[in-house]
């Protein structure tokens, strides 16, 4: 199997996870929280202190915590329940109106007299945090609370392939609770996921799955987890302690470890291409991670699949819902970064196409021979990339260059002028058409940008007419002069004569 094969395989592998787990039934019960950010603008100092004075312009809220955690897997195409406590406040109105609006989610959160809704609020200037103020009670639910939280839990655990245990310590995972849902779990016979925040990881006692980071990993153990060997001692340490069946430690930037009993360690390197902010993305590794093996996955697949959620959800800024459609579109455009994968069919190209116009990319096309890539084919590659997001060439075929050129060209094969084209950071995807003209490969794609030399005039664009009837523009690129392959190549005719 070639490498192109293999990751081929591989995004088939975390795809087919998702769709099975869309039949599956995830319970979350934890410590919910409403999230506010509050953006404005700090154009001065305070006469008062040494700080800025910040002029509010909007305010974002989101679910935080568990609810979090329940709307990611939701999100993912996984029917879920989320099952908590707030207090009987206007920050549990507005979380109950975000978790009301999805319809795979079933909020059993109840309100609790004489407590507060958790609110964790962020001010923002400039893509920068300044402050975070938290209003919360962390005391302990009461017992009726509790009661009320175990019978909710009864009633639904039955039906579920997963439970996650969402502990931020704000009172609803006491050691009572944590005792009495994780026998509920094993009696249904489902896996149990913890994402924990007590050092003494024993609480959670005979779970399936436990998500420490590593500086939760290293106070609960002792161990140094800076490294890969240490991470790994620190999960195997962790198990041993606790019976639980399998440690995933998440480290940041180093991305993360996971050891199952009686199995070695596996290091896995982290999947966020860009960190742009970290709240909320624990919540999303762990929604998925519980997604796939609600699915049936292993825990190796999970784990990969929770990698990929998670990096999608530090690319993005305040607590974030990361959906099944993000993941798949994300495994489908990691897959088009490298020369041979760039190469493709008319059908993928526009399945491809598809999914970008979804995700709000502006996608350009334009057409050629290409048989010795020049300055002056550089030059119109790079202007057209550079008025689009996306660019997508069509290459002659050999056949169809010789119907057009005569039979002294191509002077390249097809194979190798694909693989120069696909060399070049201007060019996203190459698809070679055997056609005289390139009309169904832009009706397949139905580019926003369709892209030729300014030697056409615009009447004599193949497609022209077509792209603008779906709103699409055409453009002119001026080209180099003295540059095409005929000149070139009879440059080198005459060079050999003489």
């Amino acid at each position: 199997m070639t490498a192109s094969d293999q990751g081929q395989a591989h995004r088939s592998d975390l795809v087919g996870v998702l769709r099975r787990a869309r039949a599956a039934r995830v319970v979350v019960l934890g410590d919910v929280m409403l999230d506010q950010q509050v953006k404005g603008s700090a154009q001065r100092l305070s006469p008062e202190a040494p700080v800025p004075v910040l002029r509010p312009v909007s305010r974002l809220y989101a679910a935080g915590g568990a609810a979090n955690v329940a709307l990611n897997v939701a999100a993912m195409g996984v029917s879920t329940t989320l099952i908590g406590v707030t207090g009987c406040d206007q920050a549990a109105d507005t979380l109950a109106g975000l978790l009301d609006r999805h319809e795979r989610l079933t909020n059993r959160v109840h309100c609790a007299q004489g407590r507060v809704t958790t609110l964790k609020i962020r001010y923002v200037c400039g893509g920068q945090q300044l402050l975070r103020v938290d209003e919360e009670d962390t005391s302990p639910v009461s017992a009726n609370d509790q009661a009320q939280l175990i019978g909710s839990l009864r009633e639904v655990m039955g039906e579920a392939q997963v439970l996650i245990l969402s502990d931020y310590r704000k009172g609803v995972l006491c050691d009572g609770m944590l005792a009495s849902a994780i026998d509920l779990a094993r009696e249904a016979g489902a896996k149990i996921v913890v994402d924990p925040k007590l050092a003494d990881l024993t609480a959670y006692a005979h779970a399936t799955v436990i998500t420490p980071n590593e500086h939760e990993a290293q106070a609960s153990t002792g161990i140094d987890t800076s490294t890969d060997a240490g991470a790994a001692a620190a999960a195997q340490a962790i198990m041993e302690r606790t019976g639980i069946q399998a440690v995933v430690v998440t480290r940041a930037s180093k991305g993360l470890t996971m050891m199952e009993a009686g199995q070695v360690a596996q290091h896995i390197s982290t999947d966020a291409r860009e960190v742009a902010d970290v709240s909320g993305a624990g919540d999303t590794f762990v929604a998925a991670l519980s997604v796939a093996l609600a699915g049936g996955a292993r825990l190796c697949t999970a784990a990969r699949l929770a990698n990929v959620g998670a990096g999608i959800a530090v690319a993005r800024h305040g607590t974030t819902v990361v959906s099944d459609a993000d993941i798949e579109n994300t495994l489908v455009l990691r897959d088009l970064t490298t020369t041979d994968k760039k190469i493709v069919t008319l059908q993928e190209a526009a399945a491809c196409a598809r999914t970008w116009r979804r995700l709000g990319v502006a996608v350009g096309f334009t057409n050629g021979c290409f048989d010795l890539v020049h300055p002056g084919h550089v030059r119109l590659l790079a202007s057209a990339r550079a008025s689009c997001d996306r660019l997508i060439v069509g290459l002659n075929s050999d056949s169809s260059v010789r119907r057009l050129k005569g039979h002294s060209r191509p002077l390249q094969n097809e194979v190798a002028r694909a693989t120069v084209l696909a060399s070049l950071a201007a060019v996203d995807l190459v698809v070679i058409f055997e056609e005289d003209t390139p009309i169904d490969l832009i009706n397949a794609i139905e580019p926003a940008l369709l892209v030729k030399g300014a030697d056409y005039r615009r009447d004599q664009v193949v497609g022209a007419d077509l792209v603008e009837t779906w709103g699409g523009e055409v453009m002119l690129v001026q080209l180099e002069e003295g540059h095409s392959t005929s000149t070139l190549v009879s440059r080198a005719r005459d060079q050999q004569v003489a």
